[in-house]
């Protein structure tokens, strides 16, 4: 089963630096029953488009609590075992919660089948979204706005291997 695990550029420095993510469990996005019911497609691709974008969201909200590190959304994509990634079913289809998963960790770095990093020139506009989060999540439709301008920038792909030259 692919999850999608949210990062920062230095939670990866330090997941390469440890060779696992971890400690303890993580909190990741994957293809889950009530994905596809809210999503209403069967093709794979683009419920797993659907899942990364979740845990993408999720990087930026991790970006907002922590203004110092670098303005770019991390998301790993992980392979684990069937039955591994595991919804909370107390949250079923509430909104805030399609897609999620916990997967007991920790998991080896190696398991990553690739890493997706927003590209140098979304930067500002990540920048702005995680500064305008929390008036977006009090129902400020310009901070929204501001939000969803993030989300215009596609995450880029990058092997494994490339993880060095990433946290660089």
């Amino acid at each position: 089963m692919r999850v999608y695990v949210p990062l920062t550029l230095s939670g990866l420095a330090e997941a390469h630096k440890s060779g696992e993510l971890g400690p303890g469990a993580l909190d990741a996005y994957a293809v889950t029953p009530a994905l596809r019911e809210w999503y209403v497609s069967d093709d794979i691709e683009e419920l797993e488009y659907a899942a990364l974008n979740r845990a993408a969201q999720d990087s930026l909200r991790m970006l907002a609590g922590h203004p110092q590190i670098a303005r770019r959304r991390v998301v790993v994509a992980l392979e684990v075992p069937d039955g591994a990634a595991v919804a909370d079913p107390d949250r079923g289809l509430d909104e805030s919660a399609l897609g999620e998963v916990r997967v007991a960790g920790p998991v080896l770095l190696a398991k990553a089948a690739a890493v997706h990093v927003d590209a140098g020139d979304a930067e500002a506009d990540v920048a702005a979204a995680a500064a305008a989060l929390g008036a977006a999540d009090q129902g400020d439709d310009d901070a929204q706005f501001t939000v969803d301008g993030a989300e215009d920038h596609d995450l880029m792909w990058f092997g494994v291997q490339e993880i060095p030259q990433l946290i660089a």
